[in-house]
């Protein structure tokens, strides 16, 4: 399992439980040809942009012959059969896809994968380290119900409010931090016994009660 150290704004620490590349030509034509496609089909609105969701991240590269280990967390033993495509992050909310030539099962959180136009270990370790992101359908298809990913793209409502969607998941000893984004500024939700309240999975949402002045502080 990831975790993301969090470094906790000392006015909202009371709020928390405490717990302890460079891209080949050929792939970036292709990546832009994608973006140029996906914004002509968008009629340029944000909400027809396809979504992506972060499941784990490239944490070494593996032999000579450019394979990288990806460590995820979709909560089950999977060799991602039939997986064709990852995204990664080249910058905030700019997504390339990376076309996936082989994936095989190496370990109950860990897969083998072979990137196109990666064919050396040099190359694979510029991509070492970057977190890999899934379409919605992918992360579907690939991860178990039981996973928290599962409540990626749903929305958190603090008493009958609305107030965004989650964009992340952060596991910790005790809770679940969910990162949502309230008028561009990230916002860290925490779910635990105190403030979750129910989880909609026809609606999609996350009922929460939160502290006063949780959201204050962020804002």
């Amino acid at each position: 399992m990831l975790f993301r150290v969090i470094h906790v704004n000392p006015k909202i620490r009371d709020y928390f439980y405490v717990a302890g590349c460079n891209t080949p030509i050929k792939l970036r034509c292709v990546a832009l040809l994608y973006v140029l496609f996906a914004i002509h089909h968008s009629q340029l609105t944000t909400h027809n942009l396809p979504e992506y969701f972060k499941i784990g991240k490239f944490v070494a590269a593996h032999g000579i012959k450019g394979e990288l280990i990806l460590k995820h967390e979709l909560g089950k033993r999977t060799s991602l059969k039939g997986l064709n495509t990852v995204f990664i992050e080249e910058k905030k909310n700019s997504f390339l896809p990376w076309f996936v030539e082989i994936a095989k099962l190496k370990s109950g959180e860990e897969v083998l994968v072979k990137l196109e136009g990666v064919n050396t270990r040099e190359a694979a370790i510029k991509l070492a380290q970057k977190e890999v992101w899934f379409g919605e359908e992918d992360l579907k298809k690939f991860s178990a119900k039981s996973s928290p990913l599962h409540l990626l793209g749903y929305t958190v409502i603090n008493e009958d409010t609305p107030i965004g969607q989650i964009l992340e998941i952060i596991e910790q000893a005790h809770q679940m931090l969910c990162r949502i984004e309230i008028d561009k500024r990230e916002v860290l939700i925490p779910l635990n016994e105190n403030t979750l309240q129910k989880i909609d999975h026809k609606k999609k949402a996350v009922i929460v009660k939160l502290p006063e002045g949780l959201l204050e502080i962020y804002l």
